[in-house]
């Protein structure tokens, strides 16, 4: 018998219906990754085989947790592959979403000169799709992968007819946004029309307490229906052990006895407008210690003062090294 799921809510004002916490693949899909340490956890092994061996390991802890939603993207290796066949074989039913505009370029290595190759451009949209149905399944959510004022994607009259016929059939269309432009990208998001109809109606955004910036735009999201789904929480590893803590988490840490990452997060799954926050746990220990975060209790505006300028942030994430 399967273990019951956290309670589920609505991915903002429809379906389908997701737990609070989810499990995003970007860093099990592949073998190279930006999180910190991340070739530490992986080991020497890290053949197709040995990490879809991991990937399955870390959904099976998901899944007994009761995590029901489910995070991958083309870009991520062969983390749709990973996800769709682990689903098949286990006969389990969760929400799961993807993410089309970067094509995987590093050919499963990580000493790649470019790992991942970003055009939101009609054909890239309908090459995707069918990869995504072939590996995956049909996914409950479908974003736009890092979409940003400068490719235009929200301007291209022919992508968002394509989109909005995908949200006709059902799917949920969206984006993902990174970058010091988040909130102006989402709020553009916000208002585009195709045939006086928003195809938009999910927004996977950074959110962290280094970079926060985003979340009044999240909540004007959320205020108008939309999905709100939370990555990055643990800021790419600089919120754990393995990054430079900030005192004032530290002693949080101390006081509360648990790690940094379960802090950071529950910060996360306490902002109201929040309505899945992704692990991206690379091992079940990692898993473990995130879990932590179903049973802290944090007020939305905790460790304010931790928050960086938002082109400091980017700019240190941009200087992480793939490893």
């Amino acid at each position: 018998m399967d273990p019951a799921p956290l309670p589920t809510r609505l991915l903002g004002s429809a379906p389908p219906p997701v737990t609070c916490l989810g499990l995003g693949l970007a860093a099990l899909g592949r073998p190279g990754y930006i999180n910190l340490g991340h070739g530490q956890d992986l080991g020497a092994a890290k053949d197709v085989e040995a990490l879809r061996t991991r990937a399955w390991a870390v959904l099976d802890a998901a899944w007994a947790a009761g995590l029901r939603y489910f995070d991958a993207a083309r870009s991520y290796g062969r983390a749709e592959e990973f996800l769709g066949g682990w689903l098949r074989e286990r006969g389990h039913a969760a929400a799961v979403g993807s993410k089309w505009g970067y094509t995987y370029t590093a050919n499963w290595r990580t000493d790649a000169e470019t790992h991942e190759v970003k055009n939101h451009t009609l054909a890239t949209l309908e090459r995707q799709w069918p990869e995504t149905l072939e590996v995956l399944g049909r996914p409950d959510v479908y974003l736009i992968h890092s979409a940003t004022l400068e490719t235009g994607v929200l301007e291209d009259e022919r992508v968002l007819a394509r989109l909005a016929e995908l949200a006709a059939e059902g799917v949920r269309v969206g984006l993902s946004t990174s970058g010091p432009g988040q909130a102006g990208t989402l709020r553009k998001a916000l208002a585009v029309q195709v045939d006086g109809v928003n195809p938009f109606s999910v927004v996977q955004a950074t959110w962290n307490l280094l970079e926060p910036s985003v979340g009044a735009a999240l909540a004007e999201a959320h205020a108008a229906g939309w999905g709100v789904v939370v990555k990055e929480a643990v800021a790419n590893g600089r919120l754990t052990s393995r990054g430079q803590v900030p005192s004032e988490l530290a002693d949080l840490c101390q006081e509360l006895r648990t790690t940094p990452d379960a802090i950071a997060l529950a910060a996360a799954l306490a902002q109201p407008w929040a309505d899945v926050v992704l692990s991206g746990a690379t091992t079940v220990e990692q898993l473990q210690d995130n879990l932590a975060a179903l049973w802290l209790t944090l007020t939305p505006e905790a460790l304010d003062d931790l928050a960086q300028r938002p082109e400091r942030y980017w700019g240190e994430r941009s200087a992480l090294a793939w490893t």
